[in-house]
């Protein structure tokens, strides 16, 4: 009896009323989290540069942002910006995730800008290239390479950080679960368990999927940095 209620939880979950409810709550999730990733991804690399950059004010202005803002919770930047804005939840959302990504991002780029070798500098230098055209083509280029890895980390990140969304009512992933789990139709505690498990699954699934290429994109700079230089 005790395995017929499982099967029958099963049942009612899967059924298509449930599933593409919830398969548009994971719509909604990786449209939050691609679009975030690629506005903090311009806005970051724009707040990086400022912050290894020479000139003062906007290193600054850089440095106070990044640190205020990666010092408050997301969930806070989340209602307020529902709740302080007219913008719509999936919106809302968005922006407050940008306004909090972005200064993680700020701090990869600036990372990735740390780490490419000084000598760089003087070699491009060497070619007529000023401050501007020595960062712009030499420079970021080979720190974006180096921060492909912690970027997709990041993305991954964002992924799960979509589920906060929730407490404001947007309709993602985990929002999608909890009126699942409210649905007539579901009405014993395995029903909401299994629900729970499947989005638990899902999240699972697309976040091992990026997970894997930050890995091999890991291993492949390391493999770059340690292949000796041909003579």
């Amino acid at each position: 009896m005790y395995n017929q209620a499982w099967a029958d939880a099963f049942h009612r979950v899967f059924a298509p009323k449930i599933l593409l409810f919830l398969l548009q709550g994971l719509k909604n999730t990786m449209y939050i989290a691609v679009v975030t990733i690629l506005l903090s991804l311009i806005l970051g690399t724009i707040l990086g540069l400022m912050r290894s950059g020479k000139v003062k004010p906007l290193r600054v202005l850089a440095a106070v942002y990044i640190e205020t803002v990666r010092n408050i919770p997301l969930t806070l930047f989340i209602i307020g910006m529902r709740f302080m804005t007219k913008l719509p939840p999936l919106e809302s959302g968005i922006a407050a995730m940008t306004v909090f990504t972005s200064a993680v991002v700020a701090e990869i780029v600036r990372g990735g800008l740390n780490s490419v070798h000084p000598g760089q500098w003087e070699a491009a230098h060497s070619q007529g290239f000023g401050y501007v055209g020595a960062m712009l083509f030499v420079i970021l280029h080979q720190s974006l390479r180096r921060i492909r890895s912690p970027l997709t980390g990041q993305f991954v990140t964002t992924i799960k950080d979509t589920s906060f969304c929730a407490l404001v009512g947007t309709y993602e992933l985990s929002f999608a679960s909890k009126i699942a789990a409210a649905h007539k139709t579901i009405v014993t505690a395995e029903d909401i368990l299994v629900i729970y498990l499947l989005v638990a699954a899902a999240y699972y699934a697309v976040c091992s999927i990026f997970a894997y290429f930050a890995r091999r994109q890991k291993e492949q700079v390391g493999q770059t940095i340690a292949k000796p230089p041909q003579a």
